[in-house]
């Protein structure tokens, strides 16, 4: 739940515009995601772990690495390879958690107030 100027909730909808898969930085996957990618990449866990992992920044676990360009390896012309299955990092952003100035960056789009669950 992200609040707004005026103190209510807003909830944001992906437009699957790319923009945060070109952020630098870590791009966190648990065990059960490492999974549940590499069983939809059909690849076997050991080859997607080191073909596309890499050991975070912080050494205490994976992310998956980066392309040449910076962005995330993940990323093609047509959007995310793995949007059906991507890591709960992505999928959170930016209801979940976000940072400063991320709306200068982000073309998420308001879609109303968050309801409580």
């Amino acid at each position: 739940m992200r609040m707004e100027d005026g103190g209510k909730a807003v909830r944001y909808e992906c437009t699957r515009c790319g923009a945060c898969c070109r952020w630098a930085g870590d791009v966190c996957v648990e065990t059960d995601e490492i999974r549940e990618i590499s069983r939809f990449l059909d690849m076997d866990e050991q080859v997607f772990i080191d073909t596309c992992c890499r050991l975070r920044a912080n050494r205490r676990g994976l992310s998956i690495r980066d392309a040449e360009d910076g962005a995330c390896m993940m990323l093609t012309k047509d959007g995310c390879r793995i949007n059906p299955v991507k890591p709960r990092q992505c999928r959170d952003f930016p209801n979940k958690w976000n940072f400063p100035g991320w709306r200068d960056l982000c073309r998420a789009r308001e879609v109303g107030e968050e309801r409580e669950a």
